[in-house]
């Protein structure tokens, strides 16, 4: 099943199911008005949203309309709560050889995670709205995953049963205000500004076998101006999904509608690329001395995809222009 959030003059959007080519839309306000109804009353909602979507997948949904992916928001336009990890440590020793940073002790057995801003998704063709170049603008692409309730200290293998739709995910980051945010110890605020969504949150029976071990066990597609930046895959997750949730609850319980993300998608082998442009000048820091890859500009063009066996888009396509912000 696959589902959207279409703009219609409010903050949460209208709910649709879409058809698996991605063609057709049906409206989903029978069942629930907002994908966070949804989530919060799944049990319920789930087998009625399967229903439709089966009904408009056989061509027997009378009301079907053609599926506009400008018109979509985030999926989940606002969430409750938003949690980051940094699950692939190929990225984390980058950036450690690249700028001399000492190891972080227990980064190999604890996953690294930050709680971002959750209340400003920003939709699939939305403008990314800026105030200055000179915040060094980079694209982090990324999987996520949206949890029902999930009870306090919940174990990692239980977390997994919890993942009720899988998501992708630009995870904008502002590179030149980190440092200093890392440095005092209480974690992003500025250097993160909103992120954006691809249009289709999917139930992960949808990845088929890609599927598994709570992973996303496929490449995903980055191009930046046109140009190939990277396919790098997600089944090279050192933390999985149901590792990630399991931390986050760990003092805590987790409201239906928590984002969990991965982090950057991140291989070792270099041929695959990269999914952000920190980690592509951290190669040509350790390479040539010096990074030679700017951080994007107003105008530039990021297009991150995600295809399954069958060359079908899975999440719909982010594809998205970077601009200054209008006071």
């Amino acid at each position: 099943m696959k589902l959207a959030t279409l703009k219609n003059a409010t903050r949460d959007g209208r709910l649709v199911v879409v058809s698996r080519d991605h063609a057709w839309a049906l409206d989903a306000s029978s069942v629930a008005p907002t994908l966070q109804y949804a989530i919060e009353h799944w049990s319920d909602c789930e087998p009625r949203l399967q229903a439709l979507s089966r009904q408009l997948n056989d061509g027997a949904a009378p009301d079907a309309f053609a599926f506009d992916p400008a018109q979509a928001m985030a999926p989940l336009p606002r969430a409750y709560q938003w949690c980051d990890g940094s699950a692939f440590l190929s990225h984390g020793a980058l950036m450690q050889k690249a700028f001399n940073l000492d190891p972080i002790d227990g980064a190999e057995s604890t996953p690294l995670m930050y709680q971002g801003a959750g209340d400003d998704f920003i939709g699939p063709r939305d403008e990314i709205a800026l105030p200055s170049e000179s915040q060094g603008i980079d694209f982090e692409g990324e999987f996520v995953v949206l949890v029902d309730d999930v009870p306090l200290g919940c174990d990692a293998q239980t977390a997994l049963q919890h993942i009720k739709l899988v998501l992708q995910i630009n995870d904008v980051s502002l590179r030149a205000l980190a440092p200093r945010e890392m440095r005092t110890g209480f974690g992003f605020l500025q250097a993160k500004p909103s992120s954006s969504f691809a249009p289709l949150a999917i139930t992960p029976d949808e990845l088929g076998e890609a599927w598994y071990d709570g992973r996303v066990h496929l490449p995903l597609q980055v191009h930046w101006n046109g140009e190939w930046f990277g396919h790098p895959h997600g089944g090279q997750m050192n933390f999985d999904f149901g590792q990630l949730i399991a931390h986050a609850a760990l003092t805590r319980r987790l409201g239906a509608g928590t984002l969990i993300g991965s982090g950057t998608v991140s291989n070792a082998e270099r041929s695959a690329g990269s999914a952000c442009i920190a980690e592509r000048r951290a190669i040509e820091m350790i390479e040539h001395g010096s990074p030679r890859t700017g951080f994007m500009r107003f105008g530039d063009r990021v297009h991150m995809d995600v295809l399954g066996s069958d060359g079908q888009s899975l999440f719909g396509a982010i594809d998205q222009c970077v601009v200054q912000a209008r006071g």
